[in-house]
């Protein structure tokens, strides 16, 4: 059985026992049989999860696939090993945009453990990438299961802020009830595209201000 923080393996679980997990597990085991490198290591698949139990979620940023360079990636989507320099382009200007929303500098760090430490779902729609390939499992059924967890914090969760980076990322939000939850859209933070209404869309100060409003802590964003 894989590995998942209990809370969340109650969740979840069950989604390990369908068709498309077997045939998304089939794959793996061919990829490497080949001797392809996939990335993060196994033991990170699921890191976005074991980093915190489910009931202490109170956001959700939603990413594309790891890092496809080894020693990036490590199952929280846009963060780095603590080692990692220079820092991806799009984690340099998430850091651009929150030092001009909350005038926090993390230039110096891209390891975000301490946000999903404080309740961050750092989640990548697909959870392995063959190395030196960005987008090279998608389609596979990686994207079946994360729906599965958006539709789960959408039903079992309330007042939960979904931060939606890019088309790739909204997707998502058909399965999110706004009702109860909270979306904050805006294009990716690529250099491709974030300068056509990511830089000035102040998603942090926006997150903290509806957690608040809802009697909630706000997240420290400083590293």
């Amino acid at each position: 059985m894989v590995k998942l923080e209990p809370s969340w393996l109650a969740q979840i679980g069950a989604e390990f026992d369908k068709p498309y997990m077997a045939e998304l597990k089939q794959f793996l085991i061919d990829e490497r049989a080949q001797g392809k490198t996939i990335l993060p290591p196994a033991s990170l698949w699921f890191n976005a999860m074991n980093s915190m139990p489910f009931d202490k979620l109170k956001v959700v940023i939603l990413g594309q696939d790891p890092y496809p360079t080894p020693g990036h990636a490590h199952g929280l989507c846009f963060s780095v090993m603590p080692e990692v320099k220079p820092l991806p382009k799009s984690l340099l200007n998430i850091n651009t945009e929150l030092k001009d929303d909350l005038g926090i500098d993390n230039s110096h760090n891209g390891y975000l453990q301490s946000w999903a430490d404080q309740g961050v779902l750092l989640l990548n729609a697909v959870l392995t990438v063959e190395q030196g390939k960005p987008n090279s499992h998608q389609g596979r059924g990686w994207e079946t299961f994360t729906d599965a967890i958006i539709q789960t914090i959408n039903d079992q969760k309330e007042h939960v802020v979904f931060i939606l980076w890019g088309a790739y990322a909204q997707k998502k939000a058909a399965h999110i009830d706004t009702r109860k939850h909270h979306i904050i859209k805006s294009p990716h933070p690529s250099p491709l595209s974030a300068y056509r209404g990511f830089f000035g869309s102040k998603p942090f100060s926006r997150t903290n201000q509806y957690l608040q409003a809802h009697g909630q802590t706000p997240i420290n964003w400083q590293l």
